[in-house]
């Protein structure tokens, strides 16, 4: 057994490790969430992970991201995690796709059976609810992150189903999107009950799949990352 998990074993036990090493999670959206769900997942133990982000680090990602650094600018976001993902556990099966994820890509992607458990992180709305619906429908465990801008207090981040999410008009837009595709329930959900600040969002022009940007602060995208690792976690370690 690896002495680096040790603390992990301390708490968990033998055989909830050897679960998380036989699973398989997809982080899809490894920005100011997802990368930091995917490096607590890591860290738990897990066997494969698979990555998907087509996008490169930026100097505005230097306030909140795990992947940001001056050394890091320009480089693909799926590249660094991959290099400091494998320097924390050498063992891990990992793959990085370096590409954003459409909805004929979903099928593709998911079928086989091969993941245990998906983590959405997108925030782009049409391919977040495509790979939602596609696992929902296929019965793949999934949870989903909303909208963690715009806020500032971290006692208000709640996990529930998307059907008593409010405050957060990523949600109500997913909601609504879910309702025409038939489903009214069933997705567990990272929220925060905290109403965003309308001031700090501000309209963009020529970015892809982007009307607006949302001020955000270091530490809101980095406990909504941790809430959905935790919970994928205690759902793959239970009996």
């Amino acid at each position: 057994m690896d002495e680096w998990l040790s603390r992990t074993r301390l708490l968990f036990g033998d055989e909830p490790i050897k679960r998380l090493q036989n699973a398989h999670v997809l982080v899809v959206g490894v920005g100011g969430v997802g990368a930091y769900a995917a490096e607590m997942i890591v860290r738990a133990g897990i066997g494969a992970l698979t990555i998907i982000d087509g996008d490169t680090v930026s100097e505005s990602n230097l306030n909140r991201q795990l992947v940001a650094l001056h050394s890091t600018l320009g480089k693909p976001k799926v590249e660094v995690l991959k290099e400091r993902f494998l320097d924390i556990n050498p063992d891990l099966k990992l793959t990085a796709q370096h590409r954003f994820i459409e909805e004929e890509d979903i099928p593709v992607l998911l079928e086989g059976g091969e993941i245990d458990f998906v983590i959405d992180a997108i925030d782009t709305l049409a391919p977040k609810v495509a790979l939602i619906a596609y696992c929902l429908r296929h019965k793949i465990k999934i949870v989903s992150s909303m909208g963690a801008g715009g806020r500032k207090d971290p006692s208000a981040i709640r996990i529930a189903d998307i059907a008593d999410t409010y405050h957060c008009a990523l949600a109500k837009a997913v909601r609504l999107r879910l309702r025409k595709e038939g489903i009214s329930k069933g997705l567990k959900t990272v929220f925060s009950t905290e109403q965003a600040d309308r001031n700090a969002v501000v309209v963009v022009e020529g970015e892809r799949n982007k009307k607006s940007t949302v001020g955000t602060i270091s530490y809101l995208p980095a406990i909504f990352g941790c809430y959905l690792a935790g919970h994928v976690i205690r759902k793959l370690t239970e009996v």
